[in-house]
């Protein structure tokens, strides 16, 4: 998304306060929310700016395997999203930012999109997220949005396909990958005991 783009995106956020106010019930007319919600728009710029590469590095002429992430509706305007953000350090194109860039200017209904990506079959670090979000900044201020990361490391069998999965929920959240196959945990689950929810300054 070029400079010009994320200008018109949030131009056409702005346009919605009013919408969302409606929807969710939150007063506009109090400055401290219409501050949070500023706040939440601009720090959500920089994730849609970010330049992602492939999870496979160009000079790799190895065998590969296949991990996707999974994606669970929660309702017409959030879902719960399971997802790899990066490969051994490589920011990869996830399901995550593929359902915002594909949702952008389309208000307050949620399409979701599920990347399915290629990996290299040898030891390998793979950052995962859980995390709930919605279809506008807005609903994000005003609801709640659970997010667990962290890292997990394992050696992908070649020509097999793995799944990230994961749970949220306000007493346990937790991310792992699985053989889609079997159902197998592999690597390391990442999980939080407790409350996952993430304060405002953190959405």
């Amino acid at each position: 998304m070029v400079n010009k783009d994320i200008c018109h995106w949030i131009g056409a956020c702005f346009k919605l306060i009013k919408v969302g106010a409606k929807a969710t019930g939150t007063d506009m007319n109090n400055h401290k929310h219409f501050r949070a919600f500023a706040l939440v728009l601009l720090l959500s710029v920089p994730l849609a700016a970010c330049s992602t590469t492939d999870a496979v590095p160009k000079d790799y002429k190895g065998p590969l395997a296949q991990i996707a992430d999974s994606v669970v509706k929660t309702g017409p305007s959030s879902a719960n999203f399971f997802y790899v953000s990066t490969v051994n350090g490589r920011l990869i194109h996830e399901s995550l930012r593929a359902t915002k860039q594909s949702n952008y200017g389309q208000g307050f209904r949620m399409t979701t999109a599920t990347i399915i990506r290629k990996v290299p079959a040898e030891p390998s670090t793979f950052s995962i997220v859980g995390r709930r979000d919605y279809a506008a900044p807005i609903l994000a201020l005003v609801r709640k949005v659970y997010e667990v990361k962290g890292e997990t490391t394992f050696t992908p069998l070649p020509d097999r396909i793995y799944v990230v999965n994961g749970t949220l929920g306000d007493d346990y959240s937790a991310v792992w990958i699985e053989e889609a196959a079997t159902g197998t945990v592999i690597g390391q689950k990442v999980e939080v005991k407790g409350s996952s929810t993430l304060g405002i300054l953190e959405k």
